[in-house]
């Protein structure tokens, strides 16, 4: 099922991982464990935040995908199914007209 996550991070705890010149490599593991079909970052509601749009293909990955940004950043995450243009269409298709 195709999700979005959104996470927001602690300013605090990200400041650190910055500081310490591990923002890069820490990114691109989350990234690399996510292996997103698209991936934007940038300030939300007042943080840092990312959002990811992946293919999640059993609910038993969130613990894995999901502790790091916990642990590293203190990170509040919602998933949130989500349909590209192409899956809305065989949705619509498939109403039946009232």
């Amino acid at each position: 099922m195709r999700v979005l996550l959104q996470a927001h991070f602690d300013t605090e705890k990200t400041n650190d991982i910055i500081r310490s010149g591990k923002m890069p490599q820490v990114m691109k593991e989350i990234v690399d464990a996510f292996k997103p079909e698209a991936a934007y970052f940038g300030p939300d509601n007042g943080v840092r935040s990312c959002f990811l749009v992946f293919d999640m293909q059993d609910s038993a990955q969130m613990p894995v995908l999901t502790e790091q940004l916990f642990q590293k950043f203190g990170a509040v995450v919602d998933y949130t199914p989500v349909m590209n243009a192409e899956d809305l269409q065989k949705g619509l298709s498939q109403l039946q007209a009232g």
